[in-house]
């Protein structure tokens, strides 16, 4: 049985959590690394069931930790653990898989995005419900950006105006996601890659700060830095 957090809600987050994580070093499987004292995924979980929108969380953990997982994750809220596969877009087929009837927006949520905050989690949601089929959340490109080629040699600056970083949770109408995936050839980093394949339309809504990504050991020190500030 599929656990739920909100029975009125009508949003379903689906965190991959399989992955290694090489870029941290050594060690568990990225989800599961520390950060203050609990894993990356406690951090992320505990999070997005504070959004008051959300119906149920399905989280996509290694086969060989998937029991272990549920009872880390049992303290924290009801969540729904299913053995992810060898790439995340096969993680996140074999969480929306567990989705039962009834949520009709379906969020992907990195676990390695520790601290997105809930609100960050209800505008995706509000963009999806007011008629958007897929939804992304964004911030600036605040550097310079130079295309280069193999040797290195830079061909020209990028101009940065029409750039965007995508963070998560991106959104869906569940239907476009099922067909997104049932469609899905090579694999891609990101769901909204998966959408933009099927030909439909893509949008943004500002991101957060809050929301970076947790990949290589500066970040998880940067994150342990928020964390102390009141993140």
């Amino acid at each position: 049985m599929t656990a739920q957090l909100n029975p009125r809600g009508d949003v379903a987050v689906l965190v991959p959590a399989a992955g290694a994580g090489v870029r941290l070093g050594p060690g568990a499987p990225k989800a599961l690394r520390p950060l203050a004292g609990e894993p990356l995924l406690v951090h992320a979980v505990r999070r997005v069931a504070a959004a008051p929108s959300v119906h149920t969380i399905v989280v996509a953990a290694p086969a060989a930790d998937v029991e272990s997982v549920r009872a880390l994750l049992a303290p924290v809220a009801p969540v729904t653990v299913v053995p992810g596969g060898a790439e995340r877009q096969a993680s996140v087929a074999a969480a929306l898989a567990a989705v039962p009837a009834g949520p009709e927006i379906v969020l992907v949520h990195d676990a390695a995005r520790a601290l997105t905050p809930p609100e960050l989690v209800e505008s995706v949601a509000a963009a999806i419900r007011d008629g958007r089929d897929a939804v992304i959340p964004v911030l600036p490109v605040v550097d310079t950006v130079k295309e280069v080629d193999a040797t290195e040699r830079v061909l020209g600056t990028v101009d940065r105006s029409a750039l965007r970083a995508v963070q998560t949770p991106q959104g869906f109408r569940r239907p476009v996601l099922t067909a997104a995936h049932r469609a899905a050839g090579d694999p891609l980093t990101d769901d909204a890659g998966l959408v933009e394949k099927q030909g439909v339309a893509v949008f943004c809504v500002p991101g957060s700060e809050l929301a970076l990504k947790i990949t290589r050991p500066f970040d998880l020190a940067l994150a342990e830095h928020l964390l102390t500030t009141g993140a």
